[in-house]
């Protein structure tokens, strides 16, 4: 039985080469999903917001002055704040990032899960179901492609395990 190392999965979690396949393909859409709407946010390209964050416009205000919900106050509070959005941009760009390259992974499904709940929570109820949306959807993705290991096929997630800092840091695999 080979050594289980943090450069090679136990055996038990070698998937098919289909469903690595299948992963990879999911993992990089998702990330374009992220990577757009950053893109779209910050240049204004008018399918999300029709000014961008360049342009002086706050990504997070228009959004969050008009959630309505049990978290309504918090989030009316926190509509427009530097903090916010620099928070909500960086986060975007990270995750998209990460997923893309299929670097990071274990980092972005945490990070990516906190961002989905906030934006769950900004947007309760669902309208179609009392509590399941696409971001519950987006979550357990974001946690399957981290345990897969989905950035080694198609990702660079083998010469990123192998960086100083992520040998330092395994957590940032």
């Amino acid at each position: 039985m080979p050594l289980e190392t943090p450069l090679r999965p136990p055996a038990h979690r070698t998937a098919a080469p289909t469903a690595r396949y299948a992963w990879a393909a999911t993992r990089i859409f998702l990330g374009w999903i992220f990577l757009w709407a950053f893109i779209d946010k910050l240049l204004g390209f008018g399918k999300s917001a029709p000014e961008g964050w360049v342009d002086g416009t706050s990504p997070s205000k228009g959004f969050l002055s008009s959630v309505d919900g049990p978290f309504q106050g918090m989030f009316h509070a926190m509509a427009g704040a530097l903090w916010v959005d620099a928070l909500y941009m960086f986060g975007l760009i990270g995750l998209g990032v990460a997923l893309v390259l299929g670097i990071g992974l274990r980092a972005a499904a945490v990070g990516g899960t906190l961002l989905i709940a906030m934006l769950w929570a900004a947007s309760l109820w669902p309208e179609a179901n009392p509590f399941m949306d696409e971001h519950w959807i987006y979550a357990g993705v974001l946690i399957s492609l981290a345990l897969s290991d989905a950035g080694e096929t198609w990702g660079l997630a083998r010469p990123w395990s192998r960086t100083a800092v992520v040998r330092r840091f395994p957590f940032l695999r």
